[in-house]
């Protein structure tokens, strides 16, 4: 029997984290571990000398089962410098002490906010991350299929190099539109501009674009010589959404090009690269490259790779407390078993659990249904399949041989940039229950579209 909402028996005395409080010291206990402990988690050891309490009461704060005085508590906060809020814990009758307005009143769509409860870490790659932008020259690549938490990544990212003293850009290469992405120059030019605007700078295209030295030559001249010496602090320009540049090759292999003579600018090590050392590069895209890129020119294969994973047990049971859910491993197994641990599922599920007062049954039961939970996410992704009809056949195989099937690779990674797919070397299976079901009843349709 799968319970709706977390059942726990008043106690006494004492008080437990909150499921913000909870939130609150992780996140401290990782800044400062970057900086105390070379990016490593804390040992019970470590945590019991730097807060002045015993393994056993350390580990009793963290598993927030059992109530502690809330002077152990503050100690605790106090230890990491936080001071501890209202918010933080939850009292004798294990209701907050003043109810906290943070919990998430619609669900998740898009960026999950920086000071969001909701926001999963998933250890070491938000510390790698940190550590990497602080090199000079350096450049992440950021890769993880749709609605799998990159924006929300690239969100801490910006934030904790804007706490480092460093200036920030954001580009979405998805706000481009088709005029911008009919030839190069007209392209380059866009993207000069928008980094200016992010950045709070004027447009000064007109004084650096020497057409006769060709667009990319133009576009480097107006980050070495304008927007990069701007300000003596670095700049970390993120770039989101560059899959849009696979369907045009015509641009993407200039432009990536481009990218790639930069880093390698800032690698020299030279007194002439000195001013590309202040650029660190963020690169997030949902696919794998199918471009032809020489070796030489892509910046896909240098730079450090960041490839996302699906949430685990552990980090979905750790979310079900934030939505103040049981966290039962079973229904946790049960959950990443079926959406394949995608994150944006994971927390659309138990947004639902916590608002609605539903169960997991309740929910899985009907979530391949027109009206279910997760119905608007299955249309969606019959209205990408259905700007991609060659995807059907593919998808047809999949729920004809549910033990996998190996396909082409274009196909493979488009469907694996929607989080359809997983991979055992090359053979391909549904990243969860959900897609084999639901696919398997609509095997039909896409046969159909296809033959017309």
């Amino acid at each position: 029997m799968v319970v709706s909402k977390l059942q726990i028996q008043k106690r006494k005395r004492g008080v437990i984290l909150s499921s913000q409080g909870w939130q609150r010291l992780q996140a401290a206990e990782h800044l400062i571990s970057i900086r105390e402990n070379e990016s490593k988690p804390f040992t019970l050891e470590q945590l019991s000398d730097r807060t002045s309490l015993s393994t056993k009461t350390v580990t009793k704060v963290r598993r927030r089962q059992k109530p502690v005085d809330q002077p152990t508590l503050e100690a605790y906060f106090e230890a990491f410098d936080l001071t501890l809020g209202s918010d933080d814990c939850i009292g004798q009758d294990l209701e907050p002490l003043h109810p906290s307005t943070g919990m998430q009143q619609v669900p998740l769509r898009g960026q999950i906010p920086v000071d969001s409860l909701l926001y999963v870490y998933r250890p070491p790659i938000e510390q790698i991350c940190l550590n990497e932008i602080m090199n000079p020259g350096a450049l992440i690549r950021i890769k993880a299929p749709r609605q799998f938490g990159k924006t929300s990544l690239m969100a801490r990212m910006l934030g904790q190099a804007e706490d480092q003293g460093l200036r920030t850009a954001v580009l979405s290469l998805r706000m481009a539109d088709r005029s911008v992405l009919q030839t190069l120059d007209g392209f380059l030019q866009w993207f000069c501009a928008s980094a200016s605007r992010s950045l709070g700078l004027p447009n000064r295209i007109d004084d650096y674009w020497n057409q006769p030295f060709g667009s990319s030559y133009c576009c480097a001249d107006y980050f070495e010589s304008y927007l990069l010496p701007a300000s003596e602090a670095p700049l970390l320009l993120a770039i989101d959404d560059v899959d849009v540049l696979f369907h045009h090759p015509e641009i993407a292999t200039d432009f990536f090009g481009m990218l790639r003579a930069w880093y390698e600018q800032a690698r020299h090590g030279i007194a002439a690269s000195h001013v590309w050392q202040n650029l660190r590069l963020v690169i997030l895209h949902s696919t794998e490259v199918l471009l032809r890129l020489s070796l030489h020119q892509s910046p896909f294969n240098v730079g450090i790779l960041v490839d996302l994973p699906s949430f685990n047990c552990e980090q979905v049971q750790n979310l079900a407390l934030r939505y103040d859910l049981p966290p039962t491993q079973v229904q946790a197994d049960q959950l990443v078993e079926w959406v394949g641990g995608n994150p944006y599922l994971v927390q659309l599920v138990l947004h639902h659990l916590s608002a609605y007062d539903l169960s997991l049954q309740d929910v899985l039961g009907t979530a391949i249904a027109p009206d279910g939970v997760l119905g608007s996410y299955l249309r969606q992704l019959l209205g990408c399949l259905d700007e991609n009809p060659q995807l059907g056949d593919a998808i047809v195989a999949l729920t004809e041989q549910p033990q996998g099937v190996e396909l082409h690779p274009e196909d493979a990674f488009q469907l694996y940039g929607l989080g359809l797919l997983k991979f055992d070397g090359r053979i391909a299976t549904f990243n969860g229950s959900l897609h084999q079901h639901y696919f398997s009843q609509m095997a039909g349709l896409l046969q159909s579209r296809d033959m017309t």
